[in-house]
């Protein structure tokens, strides 16, 4: 059977090209992108940013010339390329190619930059005869070299594009390890990076640099080594630049449509579509932006394990995708304690949208704002924009996929703080037997019961919107149920709908009540009971929850908590 492969894990547009892979075309882009001389782009991981920057190689470097017309064939640019097409000396860095202990950033940095910039002027040897690349490449430090580069391409009327991807991967890898202090040795005053920058700036002032696009995860780096991003355009809430990485629901289906028509496929694709919406898509990167996309990654890793003619892959998270809790570690706690960042994550994951002022860029020093803070998740793609409000953006959870990994970090975090740690073979053995056989009472009993040896955890779960979060985290641990939280089902909204994964076959609606540990709050708890109960009745008659997993048994769950102590457990049917 023949059909293009899937270059899942793959970066490298011109190998892609040659070797027939899949490739949707983004091509149509750099046309606006040529308005912009110095540009600066902030994207989840996994969304292709590395695969982008190939593409930039290959269309605007001189030394790819002879592959040009192979690599951008049938493209939308190839048809009609720009005048700037080859022309350019390219200088590209991936800063999450070198080890970034602290003790030896620096010289891992300089040796780094050394290797890449030594490889650059040795491919244009007719630019830079053998003298000048070595004075160029003898230069003691990366900046006295960029600094030679500069004056020379200026010299000789060479036209320079620098790219720079994963600028800030070793900033936040030090920020999340050692702390603000690291940090700040290398981003701001005498820094080294910061100076890096500086030339750079340098460059793009006098025009020696020609052109410059630069990629990463936040904007934080950005501000605090160029005061407040003054070195170029920052493209990242830009309308036309919404759909430029990622793939839009017209390109995920034709692409299932394609492999259809090969007979590579043999899922049916409204059906495939369905799901991988769910859990795939729901990334706006721009207010004004009319579509959605799809993570790359994602899109990719479903097709490469759907081909040839497989199912419906039975894991639909690619491990790939999860952040690094270590990045989000130091923003949640304050010394031992969680913060209100802790809080805002948690409400993130558990209602339907926050509203804020979204930041397009900001210092470190000001991510303690809760703007800030809630921009930089919308910036790792844990939130994304859903609609405008009244003052500002409404921010939500753009998939299924993200809403997992949102869990991971809470139980990441309660976990780390010692408040909970219990034992997750024992409790994933439960869950895993709710969605299975529909025993519903032990999972939830066991985990009342492990609250009440966990006094830690107690300060956490006070109020109905705490308890949630804190169910959906371990009801989600073993990949059992699909976690939907605030569904709009019967005329309201249910607190906790679980849809049953794999092989389970019973889902549950969860309607949760809560009453603090007052005197007297108690007497409240049949009232309530039977309150949930009766909203139950109205969500399991909804059509709409067959269409989650079409033949499961649902069960509704009224569940009420008396502070941190569950109360009262009923099933409704």
């Amino acid at each position: 059977m023949d059909y293009p492969p899937i270059p899942y894990g793959r970066a490298h547009f011109r190998g892609i090209r040659l070797e027939g892979c899949l490739y949707v075309d983004k091509t149509r882009y750099l046309r606006e992108l040529e308005r912009h001389r110095y540009a600066f782009l902030v994207r989840p991981r996994r969304f292709g940013k590395t695969c982008w920057l190939s593409l930039l190689e290959s269309y605007y470097g001189r030394d790819g010339a002879d592959a040009f017309d192979a690599a951008f064939a049938g493209t939308e640019i190839g048809k009609a390329p720009t005048p700037h097409r080859s022309g350019h000396m390219v200088l590209r860095f991936d800063f999450s190619a070198f080890h970034h202990a602290r003790q030896a950033l620096r010289r891992n940095f300089e040796n780094y930059c050394r290797i890449k910039f030594r490889s650059a002027v040795t491919r244009h040897a007719d630019l830079f005869p053998g003298a000048v690349a070595k004075r160029l490449c003898d230069e003691p430090t990366i900046n006295d070299k960029l600094t030679a580069l500069l004056e020379e391409c200026q010299t000789r009327g060479v036209p320079l594009y620098v790219l720079i991807d994963e600028y800030d991967h070793f900033a936040n890898a030090i920020l999340a390890a050692e702390g603000s202090d690291a940090y700040h040795a290398f981003t701001h005053g005498g820094g080294f990076y910061r100076s890096f920058f500086a030339t750079l700036k340098a460059g793009t002032a006098n025009g020696s640099v020609d052109r410059l696009f630069v990629t990463g995860v936040s904007p934080i780096t950005m501000d605090d080594v160029t005061s407040g991003f003054n070195i170029g355009k920052n493209l990242s809430l830009l309308p036309e630049f919404n759909e430029l990485l990622g793939f839009t629901e017209a390109e995920v289906r034709q692409t299932l449509e394609t492999y259809q028509d090969l007979g590579a496929l043999d899922q049916d694709v409204d059906e495939a579509l369905t799901v991988m919406r769910e859990w795939y898509d729901g990334y706006r990167f721009a207010e004004e932006a009319p579509n959605t996309v799809f993570n790359t990654d994602m899109v990719l890793y479903y097709l490469d394990h759907s081909l040839p003619n497989k199912p419906v892959p039975r894991r639909l998270i690619d491990v790939n995708v999860r952040m690094d809790y270590g990045k989000l570690r130091h923003l949640l706690l304050t010394g031992r304690q969680l913060n209100g960042n802790f809080d805002l994550l948690r409400d993130a994951a558990a209602e339907s949208g926050v509203d804020c002022a979204l930041a397009q860029s900001f210092p470190l020093s000001e991510l303690p704002k809760r703007e800030n803070f809630l921009s930089l998740l919308h910036y790792f793609g844990l939130l994304s924009i859903r609609e405008g409000a009244p003052g500002g953006t409404r921010l939500g959870v753009p998939n299924q996929t993200v809403r997992q990994l949102l869990y991971d970090h809470l139980r990441d975090a309660w976990r780390d703080l010692g408040a909970f740690s219990p034992d997750f073979v024992e409790l994933e053995g439960l869950v895993r037997a709710m969605a299975a056989r529909g025993e519903w009472r032990p999972a939830v009993e066991r985990l009342a019961a492990l609250v009440a040896q966990h006094t830690g955890i107690r300060d956490y779960l006070q109020g109905e919107k705490a308890v949630q979060s804190f169910l959906a985290a371990y009801l989600s641990m073993t990949g059992s149920f699909a976690v939907r939280t605030e569904a709009e089902l019967g005329k309201g909204y249910a607190d906790l709908v679980l849809a049953p994964l794999d092989t389970g076959r019973h889902g549950f609606v969860i309607e949760l009540k809560h009453v603090s540990r007052s005197a007297g709050e108690e007497a409240r708890v049949p009232a309530l009971a039977e309150r949930a109960e009766r909203q139950l009745r109205g969500c399991l008659a909804d059509r709409r929850l067959e269409e989650l997993r079409p033949g499961a048994a649902r069960t509704g769950l009224a569940l009420v908590f008396r502070g941190w102590e569950l109360a009262h457990a009923s099933a409704v049917r």
